[in-house]
């Protein structure tokens, strides 16, 4: 065979060869793209198994859209009206009803009550009633200040909403505070507010106490039973207190009858369970004032007052529904927790008489 047919056969199988790789490798790359395209689809998201509404729920919101205000925890509203009589110098806060309040209670509800005073006196403080289980209650309630024109220019009128707890501290679930220089007085006020949260400097915590009171009508004996009390003040040096409690008894705002439990030594939570029984006929139980008071025990110097709670014919608020309890279950201990008040408070609401003389007969 000539030599340039062998060349010949050599350049065309090289050729060929050369075809065929070509081939390959086009074939490979037309795999890798159809791979990528179906890729791609699988990624694509199916805008019909979106739950949000609109395509703008896969994004992150424009600062303009969202509200700053949702992260605040709504607390409800307060109706409330205002009226001054300069004739008779007489405040007169009224608190209507309550909307939407906060839910305190596991049950998704809430025991809801106001207490009202006035800033920066204190000296009196009004309690509405205790509505049970609802988040919107009815109050329609009023309570009366004796304050000057001048004094109430420079005051603050102070509404507290609470959710009331028999065995454990009553929560606050939010306040209103009306500055009354901004009053208008040509007219009565009465606008519904937001509840805002609690100020954080709250009055003075003088503690709790929590007693049981049992009254057995045939028997004419009421029984008293100092259980307990805790965050009591620290009344001393180092930071603690000899804390005993004082009961006392008032027949028509005079002084009548008193107890005192044992003096627990360096605690600010003393546990007592004392038992103290007094002879209170039927025909006076409905006159008596209860008295209870801690005090801070010191060998060298005069006894200190840490807290005071009275609780009787006078008394308004949790005081009263307490003593109305005793009263409507007889021969029943009814136990409670109290918030401490100031001496000075309780004191200005319930003037006491000096005792009675030892000669003269009790009123009955």
């Amino acid at each position: 065979m000539p030599r340039w047919a062998v060349y010949a056969i050599f350049a065309v199988g090289g050729l060929l060869i050369i075809i065929c790789c070509l081939c390959i490798c086009i074939k490979c790359c037309c795999k890798g793209k159809k791979k990528n395209k179906k890729q791609k689809k699988n990624e694509a998201i199916n805008l019909k198994g979106v739950n949000g509404k609109t395509t703008t729920a896969l994004v992150q919101p424009d600062v303009t859209d969202v509200d700053y205000g949702s992260t605040k925890k709504q607390r409800g509203k307060l109706l409330y009206s205002l009226d001054y009589n300069t004739a008779l110098s007489e405040l007169t806060v009224g608190i209507k009803q309550a909307d939407s309040l906060k839910a305190m209670d596991l049950g998704g509800s809430s025991d809801p009550y106001v207490k009202v005073y006035i800033c920066p006196d204190k000296s009196k403080t009004c309690e509405t009633k205790v509505f049970r289980n609802t988040l919107n209650p009815v109050f329609n309630e009023q309570f009366n200040f004796q304050i000057s024109k001048s004094t109430l220019l420079k005051s603050t009128v102070v509404m507290k909403v609470y959710d009331f707890n028999r065995f454990s501290k009553h929560e606050i679930i939010g306040e209103l505070r009306v500055q009354l220089c901004n009053v208008d007085w040509n007219h009565v006020i009465e606008e519904w507010q937001d509840l805002a949260e609690p100020a954080k400097f709250e009055d003075e915590n003088l503690g709790e106490i929590c007693f049981s009171l049992r009254y057995v009508p045939t028997a004419g004996k009421l029984t008293v039973v100092i259980l307990e009390a805790k965050n009591l003040k620290k009344m001393d040096l180092g930071g603690s207190s000899d804390p005993y409690v004082k009961v006392q008894l008032a027949l028509d705002k005079r002084k009548w009858k008193k107890r005192k439990t044992s003096i627990k030594k360096a605690t600010l939570n003393p546990y007592y369970n004392e038992s103290f029984t007094f002879d209170v006929a039927f025909e006076q139980i409905q006159r008596v004032n209860l008295v209870v008071s801690v005090w801070d025990h010191d060998a060298m110097t005069r006894n200190d007052a840490m807290g005071k709670i009275f609780l009787g014919c006078d008394a308004t608020g949790n005081q009263l529904r307490h003593w109305a309890d005793m009263l409507s279950n007889p021969r029943r201990p009814v136990a409670q927790w109290h918030s401490l008040l100031s001496a000075e408070q309780v004191n200005s609401t319930l003037t006491l008489k000096k005792k009675f003389p030892l000669q003269s007969k009790l009123p009955f």
